[in-house]
């Protein structure tokens, strides 16, 4: 049920078990003997058998535990967290521990759990778990910059564990455990990296899809490229009922900003270079089937190291952060020929946060604007008082979709009538169709 293992480096131990969401689960005991370990093992094995009805011997064992062991018990779900007076010391790492498994029990989301759990090991790892929270001082608050620089790790990363700091010192302050917040004047580096951005040709694109094992791989990547949705989690919640293909769009549920007012998802052109992968995922689609992705909805599984296996295989190198530029390439397509406003509203982001972290200067920027000079230098040196016009230039329009690639069928309206009898789809109560 559970089970001991050790870091052959650093000889720490950890247990391993599955929760009771049939998760598995880590707890993290550090170097400590193997007889203290096998107590520990019993003790979950006896608590995830017991559930919230624990014996008398677990719970007073439970009593007699390190405030850290017992946050890290509550962390993983075993246990309630225990409850401090304002006046009690708090260790670093239990109080963290306590908070992200009262998030887990508010039911927050996997991903900002993992990226909260990240958080709490950068400041364990400089401060220690047993640091008092209100020994922690500004200058303690610079030193944690300056040891994250120490150790190699990017701007990026720094800025973003300086902001996970600013969060819980933030929670520490509210929850009346210390007056004031060590970390409000360190400035977190900008985590915009321009050396991870890369921008995915279409020609690339051809070639990964080519490579594509079977139709779901295909789509997962167009509508990444051609669509721009997040990968896995907008994937995984498009259903073929918010499909809209007599007015060619779709809908698309966000759940990284469904908790905002008005950002519960958005419509998404069906984008003629998307239109093909899709209608060959929807024939191929069993009887009845509710969801668009079928085959691969473990959120747990890897998709970038499957995704890179793809480029390999295609002849190309993979690039940095391989979906987040599939999608940045598609919004800085989009934004060189609409409004950034609506391209925005289609790729469900801020015009400032396309600015910082998505819109690229591609190879057919600098080509466009050597054509425009060289058009200008010509009209500027025409003798006989013409007008000079440009040439028809029909490369951008040829290379947004290639029809001959996939053997695309037209939509079939009785196709669709078959598989629902209602072609229209379902629309969520908060968004209304326009007319």
């Amino acid at each position: 049920m559970a089970s001991i293992s050790k870091n052959k480096k650093t000889g720490h131990r950890r247990i391993l078990f599955v929760g009771k969401d049939n998760k598995r689960r880590t707890i993290r005991l550090g170097k400590v003997p193997l007889r203290f370990a096998q107590e520990v093992k019993t003790k979950v094995e006896a608590m995830i058998l017991a559930g919230e009805a624990l014996d008398a011997e677990t719970s007073a064992w439970l009593a007699r535990i390190s405030e850290i062991l017992h946050g890290r018990l509550a962390a993983v779900g075993l246990i309630p967290v225990r409850q401090k007076t304002n006046g009690e010391l708090a260790a670093l790492g239990p109080f963290i521990d306590a908070h992200i498994a009262k998030r887990r029990q508010a039911g927050t989301k996997a991903n900002t759990l993992m990226n909260l759990e990240a958080g709490r090991r950068f400041l364990v790892g400089c401060f220690g778990a047993d640091r008092d929270l209100r020994t922690i001082t500004p200058n303690d608050a610079d030193e944690f910059k300056l040891w994250m620089q120490g150790k190699g790790y990017a701007q990026a990363t720094i800025g973003r564990q300086i902001k996970h700091a600013k969060y819980y010192f933030r929670v520490a302050v509210r929850s009346k455990v210390i007056e004031d917040n060590p970390f409000t004047d360190v400035k977190p580096p900008s985590q915009a990296n321009e050396e991870r951005k890369f921008f995915v040709t279409q020609e690339a694109a051809y070639k990964v899809l080519d490579a594509c094992p079977d139709a779901e791989w295909r789509l997962l990547f167009a509508l990444s490229r051609f669509g721009g949705l997040r990968c896995p989690t907008e994937h995984l919640a498009l259903t073929w009922s918010n499909v809209d293909w007599q007015r060619t769009r779709f809908w698309v549920g966000s759940p990284k900003t469904e908790h905002h007012e008005g950002k519960e998802g958005r419509w998404v052109p069906i984008f003629p270079e998307l239109r093909p992968y899709l209608e060959e995922a929807f024939e191929l689609a069993p009887e009845g089937s509710v969801y668009v992705i079928s085959r691969y909805r473990d959120v747990e599984k890897n998709f970038r190291t499957r995704l890179n296996r793809i480029i390999r295989r295609a002849g190309l190198k993979p690039w940095p952060k391989p979906f987040h530029n599939l999608r940045a390439s598609r919004e800085t397509e989009l934004a060189a020929k609409f409004p950034i406003h609506v391209v925005c509203a289609w790729i469900g982001n801020s015009a400032l946060i396309a600015k910082k972290h998505y819109l690229q200067v591609t190879e057919a920027d600098f080509d466009r604007a050597s054509s425009a000079a060289h058009f200008t230098a010509q009209h500027e040196t025409a003798q006989d008082g013409t007008e000079l016009q440009p040439e028809s230039d029909n490369s951008e329009k040829t290379a947004i979709f290639n029809p001959t690639r996939l053997d695309a069928r037209p939509y079939n309206i009785e196709s669709y009538a078959r598989r629902d009898s209602n072609p229209q789809p379902t629309v969520p109560k908060t968004v209304a169709l326009s007319s």
